[in-house]
Parts: C-alpha cells; structure tokens; sequence
C-alpha cells in the first residue's frame, strides 16, 4: 500500500515527523514512561529537510537559512531535487548543443 501526501494550505507538521519507534514491552498504559518519551516521532529540522532536497551534504557547505523555520519548511518543499535537476542537466547538455549548432548552421545556410 502506498501512502499519498496531500497538499493543503494549512499544514500542521505531521509530513515532516521521523518515527523513532515505540517500545510495545512498555504498553500503551505506560505512555508517558521516559523511555517511551525518547522513541515519540520528531520533526526533521530545517538543515535536514535542505540536505534531503540536496542543497548541502553533512560534511559539506553549510550555508545560513535566514527565513523563519516554517518558511524554510515551506521553500525547501517547493524547491527541485538539487542533484536530479544536475543528472537532468547533464543528460540534456548534449542534445541542447546539438540543436543550437543545428540552428546555427542552418542561419548561416540561410543567409549564403
């Protein structure tokens, strides 16, 4: 089964949680034990929804989010995949090159 997210204009969060697992020794009765506590699901912050959209890598440049968390949430989600957009590029160069070499031969075709 596949899960879809569906985009609303009030979002509350929930699309950017990571589970972290829950401990089912302790129970439901035992929600608010500690250790059950530490395995509750997070929010990814900021920095990690960038890396997850390949703006930076861990041990590469890091660079200042100067907008507020929910902003950077927001960009970061409408933004395009960094290195599928490099992969697309890369794949497209040729056949750009190519098309504009054709173009230009066929201009100095036309005016000979």
């Amino acid at each position: 089964m596949v899960l879809m997210l569906e985009s609303t204009s009030n979002k509350d969060g929930a699309e950017i949680l990571i589970d972290r697992g829950w401990d089912r020794l302790l129970g439901e009765k035992h929600f608010d034990d500690p250790e059950n506590q530490i395995r509750r699901p997070r929010r990814l912050t900021p920095r990690e929804c960038a890396r997850l959209m390949g703006f930076e890598t861990p041990q590469g440049y890091h660079f200042r989010i100067p907008v507020s968390d929910t902003q950077a949430y927001r960009q970061f989600g409408n933004s395009v995949v960094v290195p599928v957009f490099a992969a697309v590029a890369k794949l497209l160069a040729p056949r750009i090159e190519k098309a504009v070499a054709m173009r230009e031969s066929a201009e100095i075709s036309k005016s000979q």
